[in-house]
């Protein structure tokens, strides 16, 4: 078969898929009658967690409907499970809401706009990246107060710049996919062309740019850690950073140390081999336990300080754990049986440059249970957007960039001529996901409230953190 008939067939392929899923079919949302209670998915998430940050996590969710759309990953997966897709399958973020955007320094040091969380990752179908990046930005936007033309605006623009991406992807090269990507020079170029941002908000964003670039591991030693004794050691602000002292015993973190060194090879053996070099030029110094985000909040995370030539050379490490993806109870399991792995190999096949310093690992506990975990830089140019600042111009270019990034993770992984097919010239599909948007925004204020109604009557215990 040439070239040409592998296209027209590709081509085929995503317009038979209208048949069977109408890209109108996308608008609709509406709760199942034996839909599972949001709580108790919250709940049942909670059981692997460690029990005192469990509240920690409740509290930040119900900080706006936003916060708490962000930490209910598992509640939307069951539902999209319930809705239309194509049969057309990518490797999915599994969260790609507007704060799992961001920059941050690529390996040569180029400050790249891409998605930065893969927690939830596995392939599956395309949509559900979609709708679930759609429905952040109406829930962001009614955050914001703004109009109800304006965030339907914003949904339209992020769903077409998604499907006008995905078709100029089907047109370009292999490698030509697998080579692109954002810079934040490129981006800021356009924000003042366009003059989306002006004056002292322009100068802000251009002062926040710059400080990420100096957001390493010497920022995090300077924040995070104290000298005693000449050595460097992570400070104690519980329950946010806590150090393994004193989370242990003295046996039981004598115990952790040794442990250690295993788990540390385990990690190395993950990396390529030049980097596997690199980081045995690092020598171990503390460890202690971090509480991050906000739908992880409860999940083991630990942050690990090393020391290079001397102690103004550090590198701070994050160990993440992993557990089973939300989507894997409706797209399948993983291929993988470390999660740490699935989260790594996806971030690997989404993102357009990655972490060296990016590996997984099984790690047993003093308690003796052994769970999975994935390993990056804790800094490295990373900066996130102030999503709370923005008006509808910032929201809606913003919502644009994303919706590339994640067409061109899609293309990366998918048939992306298929998919390009499907979605056609029209915009039909960008109103559909307009309309599945503001209904189910509206379902996540309904949780929200579920939620809240749920701690004021003393079933969820909330903590503010």
């Amino acid at each position: 078969m040439s070239d040409a008939e592998t296209v027209k067939r590709r081509e085929a392929e995503g317009k038979d898929a209208r048949a069977h899923t109408p890209r109108s079919s996308h608008a609709e949302w509406k709760a199942a009658k034996d839909r599972e209670d949001p709580v108790a998915i919250l709940q049942g998430q909670a059981e692997s967690r460690v029990p005192e940050l469990v509240p920690i996590r409740y509290g930040r969710m119900l900080v706006s409907p936003f916060t708490f759309y962000r930490g209910a990953a598992a509640i939307m997966a069951a539902d999209l499970a319930q809705t239309p897709a194509s049969g057309l399958r990518v490797q999915l973020c599994g969260d790609a809401h507007l704060s799992n955007f961001g920059v941050f320094a690529s390996p040569e040091r180029e400050m790249l706009f891409d998605i930065n969380d893969f927690d939830e990752t596995l392939p599956g179908p395309w949509e559900w990246d979609v709708k679930r990046l759609a429905v952040s930005l109406c829930v962001a936007g009614r955050d914001l107060s703004l109009s109800k033309q304006e965030v339907a605006d914003v949904i339209v623009w992020a769903a077409q710049a998604y499907r006008l991406s995905m078709r100029g992807f089907a047109q370009m090269s292999n490698l030509d996919v697998w080579y692109s990507s954002l810079n934040a020079k490129d981006i800021m170029g356009v924000v003042r062309a366009q003059q989306l941002v002006k004056g002292k908000r322009l100068q802000q964003m251009e002062k926040r740019l710059g400080k990420a670039r100096a957001k390493n591991s010497t920022r995090a030693v300077l924040k995070l850690t104290e000298a005693v004794d000449g050595q460097l050691r992570f400070i104690s602000e519980p329950p946010l950073i806590v150090p393994a002292r004193e989370l242990l015993g003295q046996a039981e973190n004598d115990e952790l140390h040794k442990r250690f060194e295993a788990m540390l090879a385990d990690y190395r053996s993950s990396l390529s081999d030049e980097y596997g070099v690199l980081l045995g030029d690092y020598t171990f110094q503390s460890i202690a336990r971090k509480v991050v985000g906000v739908g992880s909040v409860g999940t083991r995370a630990w942050v690990l300080l090393f020391v290079g030539r001397d102690e103004q050379d550090p590198l701070v490490l994050q160990a993440k754990e992993a557990q089973a993806s939300v989507l894997e109870p409706y797209a399948g399991a993983s291929q993988y049986a470390n999660h740490g792995q699935r989260v790594v190999e996806g971030q690997r096949l989404m993102q357009a440059s990655g972490d060296i310093l990016l590996g997984w690992l099984p790690a047993t506990g003093i308690d003796d249970v052994t769970r999975d975990f994935y390993v990056r830089q804790l800094w490295d140019g990373k900066l996130s957007v102030e999503i709370e600042t923005m008006n509808h111009p910032m929201l809606r270019a913003y919502g644009a960039l994303c919706a590339w990034t994640l067409a061109r993770a899609h293309a990366r992984t998918g048939n992306r001529i298929a998919i390009a097919s499907y979605l056609g010239a029209g915009g039909v599909f960008d109103q559909a996901i307009v309309d599945f948007s503001e209904a189910y925004a509206d379902q996540n204020e309904r949780d929200y409230d579920a939620l809240a109604q749920a701690v004021k009557s003393g079933h969820v215990q909330a903590e503010s953190a």
